[in-house]
């Protein structure tokens, strides 16, 4: 039978790894964040933990694969995290699927759930409209957020100078005439969506076609939903009555996801 001592010593021991563990969580995401690569230096200046804390923690990584060093010395994450990522998304999106069925029963439009992937939107699931004329995205499309309603609605939080970076390193090339290329006409319609709670794409994917989209509340990952159709069903009138139903089906997705992720 284990001597009390042992149980203490165990305990303590499960107890440093659980914390051990939280932190490098922490740490992937702060590298996240920060762009996807940073020195020591800047993480423990940004998580308050020492720099030989860090420094055990992220050689752990780096063996993992999780992350890997870089000539300069800095930290990026590395390619083991494309895995775990394609198969969360994956997950993510049969998740959603019966509540974007729903929006499909509701609005008659196709309905989309799109994530925001470093500087691009990637869509992970869709349900598309029982109309003959309807709109059709490929999963795992990958497109530009100037250029769509979800990219708006995932940006919409974003301060104002990280959404010009973005900007930056993407550039603005117009899709259609109507496409945004304007750093600050992006900015205004990002605090127009952030005012009025949803985001409008007329016309500035594809011509003829208008989308509606709000952001997934407190997602695990910067996540929204969407509806897609003719710009001759998708008018304002209809714009009234599906906003709120996208609202509120984007709030009861969130409640589905925060479930499923808790213990």
């Amino acid at each position: 039978m284990p001597s009390a001592e042992s149980k203490t010593a165990a305990t303590t021991a499960g107890s440093g790894g659980v914390q051990s563990l939280e932190r490098a969580f922490d740490l992937l995401e702060r590298m996240a964040d920060a762009g996807g690569e940073v020195g020591l230096s800047e993480l423990s200046t940004s998580s308050g933990l020492p720099l030989p804390t860090i420094h055990r923690l992220m050689r752990t990584l780096v063996a993992c694969g999780y992350v890997r060093q870089q000539p300069n010395r800095r930290y990026a994450l590395g390619p083991r995290l494309i895995r775990l990522g394609e198969s969360s998304s994956r997950l993510l999106g049969t998740w959603a699927r019966p509540y974007l069925a729903r929006l499909v029963e509701e609005t008659g439009e196709t309905a989309n759930m799109a994530l925001l992937d470093g500087d691009e939107v990637v869509y992970v699931a869709q349900v598309p409209s029982r109309h003959s004329m309807r709109m059709f995205t490929e999963v795992g499309r990958r497109v530009l957020p100037h250029t769509t309603g979800v990219g708006k609605a995932l940006l919409a939080s974003t301060p104002p100078e990280e959404v010009r970076a973005l900007l930056a390193r993407t550039g603005m090339p117009a899709v259609t005439e109507k496409t945004i290329t304007s750093p600050d006409e992006f900015l205004d319609a990002l605090r127009q969506v952030h005012e009025q709670g949803y985001a409008v794409d007329d016309n500035e994917q594809e011509m003829g076609v208008r989308c509606l989209a709000v952001p997934v509340p407190d997602s695990p990952a910067p996540a929204a939903i969407s509806i897609s159709g003719p710009a001759g069903r998708v008018t304002d009138e209809a714009t009234e009555q599906m906003v709120p139903i996208l609202k509120e089906v984007a709030a009861e997705l969130a409640g589905a996801l925060d479930s499923t992720g808790s213990a």
